[in-house]
């Protein structure tokens, strides 16, 4: 295994245990393919209240989104030590939002909740999009990762 990931829910229904394994499946991946290694992520999934509530609290914005990501890196020098598992952060991902978003861009749910998990994982890794070279970058990687694992819409 690459990496751990940790799932939790917050006030939503619990994904199936064939999702929610590929789903891990996926994360794998992008981590394989970003050669991530002896890391850990957390990944919970909420409803658009709780969402809304850390958009506001975190972002300033009073409103539910798709997906947040908190990296525990400050970009400061790390120490390596072998075998020790880093934290890279937390994926906040609304299923509300998810559902409402494959519907809008007619693909299935289980495509929409990859990209969202791919997206904030890449954001854990420090991929951004403020510039349109940033944003051309990272889109093109998560549909490389998403491709690869035949995640398409």
């Amino acid at each position: 295994m690459t990496i751990q990931i940790g799932f939790q829910y917050e006030q939503v229904e619990s994904l199936s245990q064939e999702l929610e394994q590929q789903m891990e499946s996926l994360l794998q991946l992008a981590a394989e393919m970003e050669n991530v290694e002896n890391a850990e992520v957390a990944v919970t999934f909420v409803d658009d209240p709780y969402i809304q509530q850390l958009n506001r609290e975190y972002r300033g914005i009073d409103r539910p989104t798709d997906v947040l990501s908190f990296p525990m890196s400050d970009d400061e020098e790390e120490i390596d030590i072998p075998e020790m598992v880093e934290m890279l952060g937390d994926i906040i991902v609304s299923i509300p939002r998810a559902e409402a978003q494959a519907e809008e861009y007619g693909h299935s749910f289980q495509r929409e909740l990859g990209f969202l998990l791919v997206h904030g994982f890449l954001h854990l890794l420090g991929y951004d999009h403020h510039t349109e070279e940033e944003e051309r970058e990272m889109f093109m990687r998560q549909e490389e990762i998403l491709r690869r694992f035949q995640l398409v819409r």
